[in-house]
C-alpha cells in the first residue's frame, strides 16, 4: 500500500481489476491468451540473451525444454544463444514467427512493433513490466494481436499445469499442503 492524497491506495498488481493510472488499453482475457498460445507454432524472442541471469534466458530455456514451439532468438550482438543461431533482426529469421516475444527497453517497443508488423507476425507479446500503448496501437492497426505485461513462460505453464509458486512444476497434484517427512 502507498499513501496518496492523505489516504491509502491499493498496490498496482497485475491481477487487479482496475487498470493502472494512465493505462487505457485492455488486453486479451485468459481464454484468448490460451487460444493464442494454442495456435502459435513459432516464437521469436527479441532481446534474447545468453546471460543466465536475464529473464529472456530463463524464458528461452523453458520454451525450448517444455513447449512445442519452434523458438528463434533475435539479438544483433550475439551469434548463438543456448546453442542456436541468434539473428540480428526479425527480418533475418528463416521463418515468419507467429509470436514475437519482446524483452526490450520501453523506448524500443514501438520500433519492435513496427518490425513485427513488417515481417507479418500474428502476435506481439510484451513481457512482464512492458507496457506501451503506442506500440500496441500500431500493431493492432496492422491486425496483430497484442499482449502486454505478461510472461509467455508463466502463461504457458499456467495453462498446461506446470506453474507453482516458484514458477515450475512440482509434480504434485493436490489442493492440500504436503506434509514434510521427518
Amino acid at each position: 500500500m502507498s499513501e496518496a492524497a492523505g489516504g491509502l491506495v491499493a498496490c498496482e498488481l497485475p491481477w487487479a481489476k482496475e487498470p493502472a493510472p494512465g493505462r487505457t488499453w485492455t488486453g486479451p482475457g485468459a481464454q484468448d491468451r490460451y487460444d493464442i498460445l494454442r495456435r502459435t507454432k513459432s516464437i521469436a524472442i527479441v532481446g534474447a540473451s545468453d546471460n543466465p541471469a536475464r529473464a529472456s534466458y530463463f524464458v528461452a530455456t523453458y520454451l525450448l525444454s517444455s513447449s512445442p514451439y519452434d523458438v528463434y532468438f533475435v539479438n544483433p550482438r550475439a551469434t548463438t544463444i543456448l546453442g542456436r543461431p541468434a539473428y540480428a533482426s526479425l527480418a533475418d529469421l528463416p521463418v515468419v514467427p507467429d509470436l514475437v516475444d519482446v524483452f526490450r527497453r520501453h523506448e524500443d517497443l514501438p520500433d519492435v512493433a513496427q518490425e513485427a508488423v513488417a515481417v507479418g507476425a500474428k502476435t506481439l507479446w510484451l513481457q512482464l513490466g512492458s507496457w506501451n500503448e503506442d506500440a500496441a496501437a500500431s500493431a493492432e492497426d496492422a491486425a496483430l494481436t497484442v499482449v502486454m505485461d505478461r510472461c509467455v513462460k508463466i502463461e504457458h505453464a499456467r495453462f498446461h499445469g506446470g506453474l507453482h509458486l516458484a514458477g515450475f512444476d512440482t509434480g504434485v497434484i493436490s489442493s492440500k499442503r504436503q506434509l514434510m517427512s521427518r
